[in-house]
């Protein structure tokens, strides 16, 4: 029994997998093959060329029946479903080894995700086979002697779920068969490669052989049944391999029908499972081609039904054309109508060029915008767009955009499930879904089953790579890189160091394309740009301290000094006082509320410019930040606030004449603030409600209530102390001042300092715990200050006389009716 080696399942797919895929080049022994287009033509093809003339609808047998088909002088049969001539030699029976059958298991329920995938493997396998014949011939001039092309070609028939992969490739011979198609890690890439390194002459082309594990087996996704006929360039003979998907076992003999012969190649038929038949259909084979494989360096042709329209001659009524005969003056004209001819060809799917491989100078503004807009389905050209390629320890390709508006919703923002990078691995489409959660418990448990059965198979550290992070998931691009280290199923990358070193490249390209954007004479594109993403940036000051200078000039906000305009924090910085140390800002719920804070009254004397938080995510992301251009963000709403303009001695003269007051306060209200103290912050106010310095502002302690999920409660040693600020300059503050000395227990002088208490409560952004209280409060002092506004000096004195006065008032006279009194017990 011959072992093969994981490796060796898909280096036969690719190299010496290629091996396989070469299989792929005879079309599944029997693919729809015409007459080739123009015989002189002296680079006849083997493949079948259909010409318009000739060709009618196909009706699909076991495959398509092609008649009049020409390869190398042999007809053939377009029948798909391999049947074994009279004078086949016998096959020989193979067992797989021990491992196969519990990867092939693996692969068909665990392995990949997408049963789709199995046609980019395929793909994959016949573009190396191709590659590495395309690098041998460099040395071995006679590997190319038939001067046939390299290409892919697919072709299905829907009817019987049938698919035919072929490609021109290397090939393979029956040892390579026995070798690479069962048995693990006896890889025909990776000792290709290992050959290429150990030789002088290995040059530069090795980085186009791929090293991909098993991608042969993923056919067994979709398949029931397996047959790869395949022809080396190396061997006179043609040899087929039939496997099944539940089979312990599988055949190799030698293909002797000389009509099924191929000149070289790989030719591989998939005979699909019954639930998998809509994958025969060219539609959507033709579909995948063009997701997965669109930029693979070869041409891939798939088989499609085309039409033209004709005029043909229409039967006329036998009535209508006696009577035609009947006037003989009437010229006679033939009938005709125009009908559509089907028929079968083969069509170019993977026409398109990567834009990504060309020369950024061959490349003009409207190149980079077409591909964008039919790569991400977008109607709007991008913002930006950056095309670069990065060499050295890491090699890879890439352009990025900055889409012109976020998508409906802003899922993406909390969504860590984004398909807006494309990864590539050399110009073939791995994946656009990055997501650590994908990984299943299922996956994990049948990849340790994996590790244990064969230790030497895979690496254990594997995990999705988030090509960005959250806060610039919004940018779109392609990465195409020959570097990437991929596990066996091609859909997971291996932690290493080269991802990281892409990851931070593709970082710093993202945030010089805004920046480009933030600089630009057009003021408006930045507008544009900050309307749709500018939360992600702010989200990237909370998540990503590593990139805060780079993330920090691009931030825009609201200020005293711009409330129409938002500014950024280097025209804050420039427009700033000689003396100024700090960046003020304040936290409120909009630019109105900023504005009439109590907080801004000496600021706005002193002229200082203060930013308006005004964006849930604001004050979160600025505390995250701490400083820029070496001065510190300051939260004019909490205590300790210096403006710079500390006098001492007018200090020490306050707390002498108001300190018993502020005591008396704080004794009043007690444990509802944590102090008393004079204020330097307001000039109009007579007092403020302050936050601690390192807790919860009313800002923040609005938001954190309002959250609709979460117990907030278990986060109330965040609630800030509160201190209770005077101003001693304010008549009310005087006022309560001489109260405090002359009649501290008086009860209107208590009552007002409740009433302050709200009020401060109220401006200064908290929400008061008993409203209704508080309005029963505002109502007593109303009608204490109000009583008698409006009345007459009499009239306070005897209010009932309101309503006599108001009956004195009225002109009209009303006489008394005189009522005679009754005599007790008699009558009137």
């Amino acid at each position: 029994m011959h072992r093969l080696s994981r490796r060796s399942v898909s280096a036969i797919l690719r190299n010496g997998g290629v091996h396989y895929r070469n299989a792929a080049a005879s079309l599944s022994c029997s693919s729809p093959y015409t007459d080739l287009v123009g015989e002189n033509n002296s680079n006849a093809r083997w493949y079948s060329k259909l010409t318009i003339g000739r060709l009618n609808t196909i009706k699909s047998s076991t495959h398509a029946n092609l008649k009049s088909t020409l390869f190398l002088g042999h007809r053939y049969d377009s029948t798909a479903a391999a049947s074994d001539s009279s004078d086949t030699l016998p096959a020989e029976k193979y067992e797989y080894q021990a491992e196969v059958s519990r990867l092939m298991d693996l692969i068909v329920n665990s392995l990949y995700s997408n049963k789709e995938v199995f046609l980019r493997e395929l793909i994959s396998n016949a573009s190396d086979a191709l590659d590495k014949l395309r690098f041998l011939s460099v040395t071995e001039p006679e590997l190319l002697k038939d001067a046939f092309e390299l290409d892919i070609r697919i072709q299905t028939d829907k009817d019987n779920g049938i698919v035919t992969i072929t490609d021109t490739g290397i090939g393979m011979t029956r040892q390579e068969l026995v070798d690479c198609l069962g048995t693990i890690a006896q890889s025909g890439t990776a000792k290709f490669l290992k050959a290429l390194k150990d030789s002088k002459d290995a040059g530069g082309d090795n980085n186009l052989i791929g090293q991909f594990g098993v991608g042969f087996y993923s056919a067994f996704l979709v398949s029931d049944q397996v047959v790869v006929s395949t022809k080396s360039p190396k061997s006179d003979k043609q040899y087929v391999w039939e496997g099944e998907a539940n089979a312990s076992s599988y055949t190799i003999r030698e293909e002797t029908d000389p009509e099924k012969l191929i000149p070289r190649g790989t030719c591989l038929t998939l005979y699909l499972k019954r639930d998998d038949k809509g994958f025969a259909h060219p539609e959507r084979i033709q579909k995948l081609v063009k997701n997965y494989s669109q930029f693979v360096s070869f041409p891939i042709y798939t088989w499609q039904e085309k039409g033209y329209t004709k005029e043909v001659e229409v039967e006329e009524d036998p009535a209508e054309a006696k009577q035609e005969e009947q006037d003989e003056k009437t010229e006679k004209k033939k009938k005709t109508k125009t009908v559509v001819e089907k028929y079968w060809d083969w069509e170019l799917t993977n026409e398109t060029q990567p834009i990504w491989l060309r020369n950024p100078k061959d490349v003009t503004k409207e190149d980079y915008n077409e591909f964008y807009k039919n790569t991400f389905n977008e109607y709007l050209d991008p913002l930006a767009s950056s095309h670069f390629t990065t060499e050295g320890e890491v090699e890879f390709r890439s352009i990025l955009y900055v889409p012109a508006i976020a998508p409906s919703g802003r899922e993406d923002m909390i969504n860590l499930k984004t398909k807006n990078i494309r990864l590539y691995v050399k110009r073939v489409f791995i994946s656009d879904d990055f997501d650590w959660r994908t990984g299943t418990k299922g996956f994990w448990f049948s990849l340790n089953l994996l590790v244990q059965t064969y230790p030497t198979c895979i690496n254990y550290s594997i995990y999705f790579l988030e090509q960005f992070p959250r806060y610039l998931s919004f940018v779109k691009g392609v990465v195409d890189s020959n570097d990437l280290p991929l596990n066996v199923s091609r859909e997971i990358l291996q932690e290493s160091r080269i991802v990281r070193i892409m990851r931070k490249r593709l970082v710093r390209k993202a945030f010089d394309m805004i920046l480009g954007i933030s600089m630009s004479e057009n003021r408006e594109d930045y507008e544009k740009f900050w309307e749709n993403f500018g939360k992600h940036l702010k989200l990237g000051c909370i998540e990503d301290r590593e990139n805060h200078k780079r993330i920090a000039p691009l931030l825009r906000f609201f200020s005293s000094q711009s409330e129409e305009e938002m500014i950024g924090l280097d025209e804050y910085v420039e427009n700033m006082k000689p003396d100024q140390k700090d960046i003020y800002f304040i936290a409120a719920d909009s630019v109105t509320s900023a504005r009439n804070t109590p907080f801004l009254e000496r600021l706005l004397q002193k002229d200082l410019e203060v930013l308006y938080l005004v964006d849930p995510i604001d004050e979160v992301a600025v505390q995250n930040l701490k400083s820029y251009k070496e001065k510190n963000f300051v939260d004019i709403s909490k205590e300790d606030l210096d403006l710079g303009d500390k006098n001492e001695e007018k200090e020490k003269e306050m707390k002498q004449e108001f300190g018993q007051t502020c005591d008396w306060i704080k004794k009043h209200l007690g444990d509802k603030v944590a102090n008393v103290q004079i204020s330097n912050r307001l000039s109009s106010s007579p007092c403020v409600l302050v936050s601690g310095k390192f807790g919860w502002s009313a800002n923040m302690e609005r938001l954190m209530k309002a959250q609709t999920v979460g117990d907030t409660s278990s986060l109330e040693f965040m609630r800030s102390r509160r201190v209770f600020e005077i101003n001693p300059d304010h008549p009310i503050i005087q006022n309560l001042n001489v109260a405090c000395r002359s009649n501290p227990n008086d009860d209107d002088a208590l009552r007002a300092i409740d009433l302050l208490y709200d009020a401060a409560l109220v401006s200064s952004g908290f929400t008061p715990e008993n409203p209704a209280q508080l309005g029963g409060k505002i109502y007593d002092m109303m009608g204490m200050a109000l009583a008698g506004k409006w009345l007459q000096p009499d009239q306070f004195q005897n209010p009932g006389a309101q309503h006599t006065a108001a009956q004195s008032s009225n002109p009209e006279t009303i006489e008394a009716e005189v009522v005679e009194p009754a005599e007790a017990g008699g009558q009137k």
